[in-house]
Formats: structure tokens, sequence, C-alpha cells
């Protein structure tokens, strides 16, 4: 009988215990869900861009009183959040937690700390990214084309509430400083001053429209599509270039550091947290970059031993910088030797990863309206449920600045197995919550980017001793992030000491350097996430090859560092090393 009592308590036990765990996962995913389908209806944009079309016909509303009642929700979740007991999850929830409550935090951070009132950097802005719509909206039937003409429509309310948001970051002093600013304002005049609607971007679509819309229906369209852009896309556009010339420019402010901004140290120690997702201080950033400069550099001087030149590191330098034989002649000759590189890069693949994405990738160049501020390269993803692929865009403009050697580390880290790779494979977990299969943590993502450039060493893609040089300098140019970033925003280097900088240590051209700095001038932190997230993959392999020895495969590691999709750095290294584990205790004596 005490046997029978003793067994019906342990029962009873469990299933309180079972019962327990199931309600906090169903609270867990209740809070979640409801939260993911308003923060869709507050992002139409981006709910389209993801396959989520109930509100393909707006734009949203970005005014500050709407921030601050978004502000105020999300410190509702969080409340929710809190009576959570994460002890009743399972070890693949308490992931999803700890990922889910860092986007909540960083959300309410930043509107507290004030980011929304600079909705631009050098680099990116909503009205650069508003010009990405033909490309992500869905255009299948005409319900579609009239949810297009509705969003053109609203362009002009959607510019008013960022002019609001611009207006309060002047009174504050948030704003970005002018030196970013000058000249940069070459997409809202590309808009501003057309006189032919059809020759706009947002007319494109409206071209070749699928064949069960009929042509007389078509053609009404085409007419609505050039009212609407005559009547409120370029005038809209016109009236945000005659702000930012008259008002925000002339007034925005002369410091450079995110310390000198409003609670400025807040404010940037928040930003290296959403980037690099680990709490490191500047000093500490900075000593990691000088030591990475160092190493790096050890490196180069051998290559240059390696080549016989009679000179010393600045006159290699200048002989990359200006000889010929390093720059394509024309735009089509950059972009096919791009797309080589990049076939021979696929042709690698199978021997380094167990699990390849079906979705492929093509090569463009970087439309001609963002190329003269523009970055050397991007990977653009499609937007969820078109017909795109991705594209790996190479920038064209000015060619003397494009060097051929550094054009195979540029396209393992946009194209494969970089960032193609990588999001492709994630936007397959359709297991996952829709939290983490479209959130993009900047130290995995960008860290994992930087990995793969260094990976094309062991994949065979570099050919030449210059072209191991070039690699070498763009992880010189993460490292030297490093120490620029926290140099301008927390120990008030000049724009100038930042370019000599990286004049002295990279062989980037000019032009790049300029562009770069300004960016990481206008985008504090985002760019530290490179360099410390490829520390930390590395660390991580090489734990895992001292662990397992002649165990290691190296298409395990990759499925396992690609496998969880973007997590922040401590959840990788934990779920690694949980690996390393598991495969130590599978090992044969």
């Amino acid at each position: 009988m005490i046997l029978i009592r003793t067994c019906l308590v342990a029962a009873c036990c469990l299933l309180y215990s079972s019962l327990a765990l199931a309600a906090t996962a169903t609270r867990f995913s209740d809070i979640w869900r409801a939260e993911w389908q308003w923060r869709l209806q507050q992002q139409p944009l981006f709910a389209t861009r993801i396959g989520v079309h109930n509100y393909d016909d707006q734009l949203g509303d970005v005014s500050p009183a709407v921030q601050a009642r978004r502000a105020e929700y999300w410190r509702a979740v969080l409340a929710q959040l809190d009576e959570l007991d994460a002890a009743q999850l399972t070890a693949a929830e308490s992931i999803d937690l700890r990922i889910y409550r860092a986007q909540i935090d960083s959300f309410i951070a930043n509107i507290e700390l004030g980011s929304t009132e600079m909705p631009l950097n050098s680099d990116s802005s909503f009205y650069s990214d508003l010009a990405m719509l033909p490309r992500n909206h869905p255009f299948r039937n005409a319900t579609d084309v009239r949810n297009y003409l509705a969003r053109l429509r609203a362009v002009p309310d959607y510019f008013d509430q960022h002019i609001e948001l611009l207006r309060a970051g002047l009174k504050s002093g948030r704003t970005l400083p002018r030196v970013v600013l000058e000249g940069r304002d070459g997409p809202l005049s590309a808009v501003a001053e057309l006189t032919d609607p059809e020759r706009s971007g947002f007319y494109q679509p409206l071209r070749t429209l699928p064949a069960s819309i009929s042509a007389e229906q078509a053609s009404e369209f085409q007419t609505l599509a050039r009212a609407a852009i005559r009547a409120a896309v370029i005038p809209a556009h016109a009236k945000l270039l005659r702000f930012m010339r008259q008002r925000y420019i002339p007034a925005a402010r002369d410091s450079l550091a995110a310390y000198r901004l409003p609670n400025g140290k807040a404010w940037y120690q928040r930003q290296i947290l959403d980037y690099v997702s680990e709490e490191l201080r500047p000093e500490e950033i900075h000593q990691i970059g000088l030591a990475e400069v160092a190493r790096i550099r050890a490196a180069m001087d051998l290559i240059i031993v390696e080549l016989k030149f009679a000179g010393d590191f600045p006159a290699f330098l200048q002989f990359l910088r200006s000889d010929p034989q390093f720059y394509a002649r024309t735009p089509d000759e950059l972009l096919a030797a791009a797309s080589w590189v990049a076939k021979r890069a696929d042709g690698q693949l199978p021997r380094f990863f167990g699990r390849l994405p079906r979705l492929p990738y093509g090569v463009q160049a970087v439309p001609d309206a963002i190329a003269p501020y523009y970055t050397a390269g991007r990977y653009v993803p499609p937007g969820q449920g078109t017909l795109e692929p991705g594209w790996y865009w190479v920038n064209t403009h000015d060619l003397p600045s494009r060097p051929l050697y550094t054009l195979p580390a540029l396209t393992l880290h946009e194209a494969v197995p970089g960032h193609h790779l990588q999001g492709a494979l994630a936007s397959e977990q359709g297991e996952q919550p829709a939290f983490r299969r479209y959130s993009y943590i900047s130290a995995y993502g960008e860290g994992w980017a930087l990995y793969a450039e260094e990976l094309g060493l062991e994949m065979g893609i570099y050919r030449t001793p210059y072209e191991r040089f070039g690699q070498l300098t763009y992880a010189m140019w993460r490292a030297c992030r490093l120490v620029v970033d926290t140099g301008i925003h927390s120990k008030d280097w000049t724009r100038l000491q930042a370019v000599n900088y990286m004049l002295a240590n990279t062989a980037l051209s000019e032009h790049e350097i300029n562009t770069e700095v300004d960016r990481y001038i206008s985008w504090p932190a985002q760019a530290l996430s490179y360099m410390i997230g490829m520390i930390r993959i590395r660390q991580l392999r090489h734990e895992a090859e001292t662990a397992l020895g002649a165990q290691f495969d190296i298409r395990d590691f990759h499925d396992q560092v690609l496998g969880l999709g973007s997590v922040p750095l401590p959840v990788l290294s934990e779920h690694v090393r949980g690996w390393i584990e598991n495969a130590k205790g599978k090992r044969p004596r």
C-alpha cells in the first residue's frame, strides 16, 4: 500500500510538472504571437517584405506620438515576460525567450534614448529604403496593384512623419553630424527633380503587369500610377529635399562623437549591445582592435616579403592603389570578375557544408542612384513570397576605387559562403518562431560573413599573393573599425584622424575609406560587430578542433553555427560548446 501511495504521489508530481511546463510554454507563445501580429501592423513595409500581405496598402505611422505608444506597449509585454517562470521552459524555448526579451529590451531602449529621432545615416535612410518598394511589393493581381498605388499616394504623410522625427532631433540635439550629410541628397534629388513620372523607379513595375490583368485595366493602372507619382511621390521628395537642405543640414551638429549626444554614453553602450550582442566597453573593444591590427599587419608584411617588393609598407599600399593591373576598365568587367569568383566558391560549398539552401542568387550592380556613397558591395535578400533570388550587389561606380585584389574577399562575404548562404538557410528554418526567423543579429551575421572571407583560404579561392593580401586588407579594415569607431565615439577622434588611421593600415582606396569613415560616424557601433563576431566564431572552432581532434568535421561545425539562425554570441557559444561535449561523448574509445 505504501509503495502504491508513493507511486501515485510521484505520478502526480510528474503530471503537475508536465502541466506547468506546457502552461508556461503556451503563455510565452501567446505573448510573442500577439506582439508579433501587432508589430507587423505597426511596420507594414517589413510585413510585406517577409510575405505577410495584410497591410500592403499602408506605409505605417512613425510619428513621435506613435513611437511613445509603441514603447508603452512593449513595456507591457516586458511585464508579461517577467511573470513567466523560465525554469519551466525547455532548452530550445529558453533560447527563444532570451532572444525575444533582448528584442523587446532593445525596442524600448532605443525609443527612450532617442534613436527614432535619427532615422537615417550616411549608408541608408527611410527614403532610400522606400526606393526598394517596387522590388519588395507583390504584383500578382489587380488587388496588389491597387495596394501599391495606395502606398504611392501615402508617401507625403509618411515623409511628413519622418520630418517630424527629424525636427524633434533638431530640438533635442540628436542629429547626424553635418560632415556626413553634405552632398548626400542624391537619392532625394533624383526623384524630386523628375519631370516625367515614367522615368521614376516607382513606375517600373507598371510596365510589365501580370497577364491576368487586361490591357484596358493595365492602361488604367498606369494612368493612376503616373498621377500618384506626379502628385504625391515627386512633391514629397521635393519637400523633404528642401527641409534637408534649408533646415536639417545647416542645423546639424558639428561634433562627431556619440558621447556628445544627450545621454550619449548610455546611447553608445546600447548600440554596442545591440550590434555586438555582448556587454563590452568601448575601451575593451579599442584594445582588441589594436591587437588585431598588429596581428594582421605582421601577416601583411610576410606577403610583401614574398612578393620581393622593393619598398616599405606605405609604398606597397600606394602601388596597390595606383597600378592599373588591379582595376577593371568597365563595369561589366568588374561584374564578370565578381561572378567568376562567386561560381568558384559555389563549387567548393559541398566540401565545407552539410546543408545547402535551395534559393539561388545573382550578381547585379549597385543602383546608380545610391552608388556614389554606397559601400563596395552588399547582399540583398529577396522579399518573402516574391520570385526574386538573393542579389549580390557590386558597386561599379568610380572603378579606380574598386580593386580586383579585394574582390574575392568581398564576394565570399556578401554571396557564399557569407550572407547569401547564411540568410537563405535561415529563411528555410520554418520551425523557428517568426521573431527569430526574420531577425538579424549583426555580430552573428557579420561575424559569420567575415569568417567566410578567411574560410576562402581553405577553399582555395585566393589564387595570388595579391588576392591573399586583399583578404588581409579586408580583415585589417574590420580590425581598424574597432579602433576607429570607438576612437570617434568615445575618444573624440576627428574625421581626419580616422581617415589617416585607415589609410595607414589598409589597402582600401581613399574613396572607400572616406565612405567607410562617414558610415562609422553616422552609424555608431554597427561596424564593431564584424570582427568581434568573427573572433568568437574562430575561438569556437579552435575549441572544437582541440577537443575533438581527428573526429572534428568542418561540415558538422559549420552546420552547427548556421543551424540556429541569427542568435546572440553568448547563445551561439553555449550551443556550440554543448555540441562539442555531446560529440566528445560519442567518440570511440
